[in-house]
């Protein structure tokens, strides 16, 4: 065999070895689980089996560890959903009672609730209006383009915008504006956001960033 083949060979082999090493690490891993867990429940039933049945340790061994990991989960859920909303509502209301600490968990606590994927969702655009003057631009985050009652009085097309205040997004001013003062940015929500916390300093890249100046388009005045 020349050197050309033994290359050859000694790549295929490795090639083969590299896909059978993580199969079989994971098998090691699992099957070390099931003698773990399986095996130490192994002696409460295995007695009540035929004798043909009894010889087969590994399959009683994964049962005994699918039915533990599923009473894990059962006492999980109880915990989380009945006794955990008991006790944490017990854990809330103390740290309500305690000076300057509920405000700080207030403040946290909002945050958490407005960057939840529930409260995320209200948002559906990232857009750029002027505000609170002509020339000044900030971020902000378009929540609605249903025409209703304000709409109607002053027989206008308005959009809603919400535009939060920094570094904490959960106060901020709703503004009713016109589609044509409203420049929509090709950016998710989450990186909009991350942009109003951070003051600034986190900016996302734009599309069109290598393009001059020159040859981006200016946004239009407002009205």
């Amino acid at each position: 065999m020349n050197k050309g083949h033994f290359t050859l060979v000694r790549n295929a082999f490795l090639s083969g070895l590299l896909l059978l090493a993580p199969l079989a690490v994971t098998w090691i891993v699992f099957r070390a689980i099931f003698e773990w867990v399986g095996g130490g429940f192994r002696p409460l039933f295995l007695p009540l089996l035929p004798e043909s049945l009894a010889q087969f340790t590994i399959v009683w061994d994964i049962l005994a560890t699918v039915i533990v990991l599923a009473m894990i989960t059962v006492l999980g859920y109880l915990s989380r959903y009945v006794f955990g909303q008991y006790f944490g509502g017990l854990a809330e209301r103390f740290i309500q009672s305690i000076p300057g600490v509920n405000t700080v968990y207030n403040t946290v606590k909002q945050i958490v609730d407005t960057f939840s994927t529930q409260n995320r969702n209200l948002f559906s655009k990232v857009v750029l209006v002027q505000f609170p003057r002509t020339g000044v631009y900030t971020i902000g985050f378009l929540t609605n383009r249903t025409q209703g009652e304000p709409q109607a009085k002053i027989a206008r097309e308005l959009w809603t915008v919400f535009v939060p205040t920094t570094p904490n997004p959960t106060s901020g001013f709703l503004l009713l504006l016109p589609p044509e003062e409203i420049i929509e940015l090709d950016i998710s929500v989450g990186e909009g956001m991350k942009m109003v916390i951070s003051g600034g300093t986190v900016v996302p890249p734009a599309l069109g960033a290598n393009r001059p100046l020159s040859t981006i388009s200016s946004p239009p005045p407002a009205v």
